[in-house]
């Protein structure tokens, strides 16, 4: 937290788009700034993760992918996902603005880090099935990812399993050990 007082959106969006703010991965959870740090483990987890959407996205062209400095308004916070995904359906074209897209994401993926809050994780996954945002939360830590989905129950994918797109992404699958780099 880089504030002690409560701030409104506005503000937050003033003090986040300032010069000094520009390179500084900035959220808005709870009427807080919170700045986010990755690790480099997080921050390989995230790249691995991205890598895997983007080729799954060359063969199937349905909309946007943006990475860890593309943040997202979700109600009246405002959060950077490590890798964000929104459809072509509801948004055509992204915006080139500076901020965040006015949308909240269709997929949201989160890594966490050391410096992530589990009440400010819980938070942003709530809010994100609020808006209709499906989150897969990875976890370096014990090698799962957990999936939330709008309406459903979580479900906790462990390396035996297979990360699929549902829906969302059809035909998109991944095995959980390769997100973490194990090779058979």
């Amino acid at each position: 937290m880089l504030l002690e007082k409560t701030l409104t959106v506005e503000e937050f969006e003033a003090l986040a788009l300032l010069p000094e703010n520009e390179e500084r991965l900035l959220e808005f959870i709870r009427g807080e700034i919170v700045e986010g740090v990755a690790s480099p483990e997080s921050s390989k987890l995230g790249v691995r993760m991205s890598t895997r959407l983007g080729m799954y996205l060359e063969v199937n062209d349905i909309g946007h992918l943006t990475g860890a400095d593309g943040g997202y308004q979700v109600a009246d916070e405002r959060y950077i996902p490590d890798v964000g995904f929104i459809c072509y359906a509801r948004q055509p074209q992204l915006l080139n603005v500076r901020g965040y897209n006015p949308e909240p994401p269709d997929l949201a993926v989160e890594v966490l880090s050391p410096s992530n809050r589990s009440d400010e994780m819980r938070i942003k996954i709530t809010n994100y099935l609020l808006v209709g945002t499906i989150v897969w939360l990875v976890n370096p830590e014990n090698q799962t990812v957990e999936v939330y989905q709008p309406g459903k129950s979580p479900r906790v994918l462990t390396l035996r399993d297979t990360l699929d797109g549902g829906d969302l992404l059809p035909g998109f699958n991944l095995p959980v050990k390769a997100i973490f780099g194990i090779k058979d």
